[in-house]
């Protein structure tokens, strides 16, 4: 089974996720730790959990998740993983940053691995599964496992909502598309990780989300 630990880092509230089996292998997702004490959050407790951090995932590369990638990746030595349609996102962090006003502190690595939605991606003695839900950014990604019953699902699906689509590469129809198709597939009781805000469930979010729910 998959042990979820979640943080929330960033003054846009962003939520970070360690996962972790019972080999101690872990894997960090969207890491948005910006200040030094938010950084010794995160790396106390996988110290003080014993873990070893194999890999870095992004479910998307908006700024808020990624403010603590660099950290992450150099504390630990480990690879930076995205699927290849967010490549555009994460290298325009700068950028972006600049336009927000808030300093730049240290850039997400720049060399990354991509996903094989295909294949999915193991860590321990766990397989993830992934699946591409484009609309509140290009390359935006879940992770899913069956087995701990949960998807890792970003800023797609919230709560009562949905990720907003006013950004460079949002699309609030393919949005909807993509949470109907690849997320209202999995199971009713599968809880949904979000990337703010409180966890929710598929059923839950299929039935009663406005966003979603056809009149």
């Amino acid at each position: 089974m998959i042990s979820v630990k979640k943080f929330t880092f960033n003054p846009f509230m962003e939520n970070t996720y360690v996962l972790f089996d019972e080999t101690k292998e872990c894997v960090i997702i969207d890491p948005g730790c910006f200040s030094v004490e938010e950084e010794e959050e995160l790396s106390n407790f996988i110290d003080e959990t014993q873990l070893n951090p194999v890999m870095l995932w992004h479910t998307h590369s908006h700024l808020d998740h990624v403010f603590g990638s660099s950290f992450v990746a150099n504390k630990y030595n480990i690879d930076l993983w995205i699927y290849k349609d967010d490549l555009q996102t994460l290298n325009a962090f700068n950028m972006v940053c600049k336009m927000y006003g808030i300093p730049v502190k240290n850039s997400p690595p720049n060399k990354c691995k991509f996903f094989n939605l295909s294949e999915g991606i193991s860590f321990g003695k766990s397989k993830i599964d992934i699946r591409f839900v484009p609309g509140h950014a290009p390359g935006h990604v879940v992770f899913i496992s069956e087995n701990s019953n949960f998807v890792i699902n970003g800023d797609c699906l919230f709560d009562g909502s949905i990720g907003r689509t006013d950004l460079p590469g949002g699309n609030h129809q393919q949005l909807l598309e993509s949470i109907r198709k690849e997320l209202f597939s999995l199971d009713d009781k599968m809880v949904v990780y979000c990337g703010h805000g409180p966890e929710t469930t598929i059923g839950k979010e299929k039935y009663s989300n406005p966003f979603l729910v056809k009149q």
